[in-house]
C-alpha cells in the first residue's frame, strides 16, 4: 500500500490543512522539521521517517485563482529529484504540464477545479480517447456530501484515468477518520483503477482498513507530523 506524504502549499510555505477551511490554514509547526515550514526542510523531515518514493504537492494559492507557488515547487523538485511529485495546482492539464519542470512529477486535476472545464470530458464520447490522453490523476472532491465538480463526471467513470484520488476534505487533519463508506462505493465502479484515499487517515490501523477494502493508497499529513503513524508503521503497510 502506498503511503504519500502531503505538502499544502500557500505562501511559498507548507501550511497545516485541517478540515478544508484553506483561509484558515497557518504556516506548520512540526517536529520533522523544527522551526521550519520551508518545503524543501518539510520533506527533508519526512523522508527521514521513511524513503518515501511519492509526495502530494496542493499549491493552495492556485487552486483559488492567486499567484501559484511555482518557485516553491520547482525548488522542491529539484531538490528531490527521485521522488515523484503529484501536483494539484488547479489548472488545465496542458497548461499544468506545460509549466512544470522536465523531472518525475504527475499532475492532478482537482475536480473542484472542472466547474469552466467540464467539456475536458464532455468532448470525450463513451470508450475514447485512450487513458494516455486523460488527466494524469484525478480526484474527486467531496465536501461533506456535496461533490465538488462537473455532476457527470461521476456517473462516468469510464472517462476517470488509471488513478483516481476520492478527496473529503472536511476530514483534512480532522482525526475523524476515512470516508469508509465513499471510499467503498467508489471502488466498486472503479474497474480496477487505483484508488488513493485523502482525508481523515489517523493511524496504521486505518491504513490497514482501507487496504482491506481495496484502497491502494492514502493521502496522509497530521499523522506522520504528530508521530501517530511511524516508521515501523510504514514498513507494516508497504507490502499490502
Amino acid at each position: 500500500m502506498l503511503v504519500i506524504p502531503v505538502l499544502d502549499l500557500k505562501g511559498g510555505v507548507v501550511v497545516h490543512a485541517t478540515g478544508g477551511d484553506r483561509a484558515r490554514y497557518a504556516p506548520i509547526n512540526t517536529p520533522l522539521a523544527p522551526g521550519s515550514a520551508d518545503p524543501v526542510a518539510i520533506c527533508a523531515g519526512l523522508l527521514g521517517v521513511y524513503p518515501f518514493m511519492k509526495m502530494y504537492v496542493a499549491d493552495l494559492d492556485a487552486i483559488a485563482g492567486g499567484v501559484p507557488n511555482r518557485e516553491a515547487i520547482s525548488a522542491t523538485s529539484s531538490a528531490l529529484p527521485d521522488i515523484e511529485l503529484w501536483v494539484d495546482d488547479g489548472r488545465p492539464p496542458s497548461a499544468a504540464h506545460a509549466a512544470l519542470p522536465a523531472r518525475r512529477l504527475r499532475y492532478v486535476i482537482g475536480s473542484e477545479t472542472l466547474g469552466a472545464m467540464s467539456g475536458l470530458f464532455d468532448a470525450m464520447p463513451l470508450g475514447s480517447p485512450p487513458a494516455a490522453a486523460r488527466p494524469g490523476i484525478l480526484s474527486l472532491d467531496f465536501r461533506g456530501d456535496d461533490f465538488l465538480g462537473p455532476p457527470d463526471l461521476l456517473a462516468r467513470p469510464n472517462l476517470w484515468p488509471e488513478t483516481v484520488i476520492v478527496m473529503t476534505l472536511g476530514r483534512v487533519g480532522s482525526g475523524a477518520g476515512p470516508d469508509f463508506e465513499r471510499l467503498s462505493g467508489i471502488i466498486a465502479r472503479a474497474d480496477g483503477r487505483q484508488v488513493i484515499a485523502a482525508g481523515g487517515v489517523r493511524n496504521v490501523a486505518d491504513l490497514e482498513a482501507l487496504a482491506a477494502i481495496g484502497v491502494a493508497g492514502a493521502l496522509v499529513a497530521t499523522a506522520l507530523h504528530s508521530g501517530q503513524i511511524k516508521a515501523g508503521d510504514l514498513e507494516r503497510v508497504a507490502g499490502l
